[in-house]
Parts: C-alpha cells; structure tokens; sequence
C-alpha cells in the first residue's frame, strides 16, 4: 500500500495544506488537498473519496475536482461520507447555489460525482479496500477509518477529541502499520481544543496509553498553521512523527 501525504495541516497558508491522503493513486481521504497537489491525469485517476466529516477544511476541494474533471471520466467520483455528512454536501454544497449540483451534471444517470452514504460505525467495501468507519468525538458527527487491502491496514482518526470506540477498534485490528493522528491545538489552547473536538499534545498522550501499538507508526497530521513550532516543541519525546507535506509510506 502506498500512501501520499497530500495535506496534513489544520488550515491553510503557504506550504501548509489541509486534511487529504492519497491510497495507491486512487483512493483518497478526506479532499482538502486534492485539487492543490495533483494534476489533472492524476485527479482523472481518483475513483474514491472517503469524506471524514462535513468541516469545510475537510471537502473543500470536492467542488473544484468536480469541475475539473467534468467530461474526463466514464464513471463517477463516488464521495463515501456518513448520513450526516452526505446530507451537509447535498444540501449546502452541490444544492446549485454554493455549487451545481455535480451529482446530477451532466446528468442524473451520469453524473460526475455520486455520495454514498454510510452508518457511523459501519463497515462497507471500495474495491478491493476494506473499511471500517468509527465513530469519534467532534462537534459535528466525525468518523474515522481502517482501511485494509487484505495484507496490511492503516488507521486515520479524523478530527476527534478524547475518545475510546478507535482505540478499541485500532488494539483488535491485525497488521496495523500505521494510525494517522489528529494533534491541532498546543497545551495552552486546551480549553478550546476541547470545545471544537480536538486533541493538544497532553491529551494526545492520555490518548497514546490506550493504544497497543504492535509496531504501528502514530503519524500526526492536523497541525494549526499558526501553532506548528510550539506543537512540534511540546511533542518532543512523545513516540510520534510530525507528517510533512509531500511524504509518501510504502507499507
């Protein structure tokens, strides 16, 4: 499994891109990062999408791949997102106000993109990817994922605060290599951390005692722009790495 680190921050400035990882070219999670890191071939490429939640850092370049790739493709982009989440896009994104409506474009039969939607806490298949979606803890509902190709699984927890149902779910998962991390807010911010369902490097470490590691790599993505030097200050010694735009994990 390959895996590319299109954006890793929690918000956007120069050299800082939000939430978005690429699975061997064609599966991504999350789009905040889609349209601003790949070509135009390579967005033709993505057949899925895995939408954590409805935050606009998370789906924002969903309209814009759309747009480009209108004409490209001979099947649609399917957007796999919660209940919840698949009907903030259908309603407040692709509603032909915000956007056209990219599910019914150029028509409903054939459209450029489609929302699948799933239960939190579900499981589903794409293609030859398993997934586990898990609920965590965010202010709107949150979800993160297992994604296994059959030999080995990689974790992501989406935004979350504290939790418990993902560390469960991560400590019974076989050949887990990797989990991806949200950390946001330095120790400092922890009162606002905790009202927008997020983790601090203090409760991130509350949070590592849960998780019986087994070899997998904790790789941070999610960090504020504005707060990145004392984030990776504060995490120093904790048994994480901080991802950097741009990397890719052959696992």
């Amino acid at each position: 499994m390959r895996l590319q680190v299109l954006g890793c921050h929690g918000g956007e400035l120069p050299k800082y891109k939000t939430t978005c990882f690429l699975i061997d070219g064609v599966l991504a999670l999350d789009a905040g990062a889609l349209t601003g890191s790949l070509g135009l071939e390579q967005l033709c490429r993505v057949d899925d999408i895995i939408v954590s939640h409805s935050h606009f850092d998370h789906v924002k370049d969903l309209p814009l791949m759309a747009d480009l790739i209108v004409g490209r493709r001979d099947k649609p982009v399917t957007i796999h997102a919660s209940r919840e989440c698949a009907r903030t896009l259908r309603t407040n994104m692709f509603n032909n106000s915000l956007w056209p409506d990219f599910t019914r474009i150029p028509t409903r039969k054939n459209p450029v993109m489609q929302i699948k939607s799933f239960r939190a806490g579900a499981s589903f298949k794409i293609g030859r990817y398993s997934v586990i979606s898990i609920p965590v803890t965010h202010p709107v509902e949150s979800c993160g994922f297992v994604v296994s190709d059959g030999s080995l699984s990689v974790a992501m927890s989406g935004d979350t605060g504290p939790t418990q149902k993902l560390w469960e779910v991560l400590n019974r998962t076989r050949d887990l290599k990797a989990v991806l991390l949200e950390t946001s807010f330095p120790n400092r911010l922890q009162q606002l951390a905790d009202i927008s369902g997020h983790l601090t490097p203090q409760t991130l470490k509350v949070e590592l005692r849960k998780l019986e590691r087994n070899g997998a790599a904790v790789l941070l993505y999610h960090l504020k722009p504005a707060f990145v030097p004392q984030l990776k200050k504060e995490l120093e010694g904790l048994p994480v790495e901080v991802l950097e735009l741009g990397e890719t994990f052959e696992f």
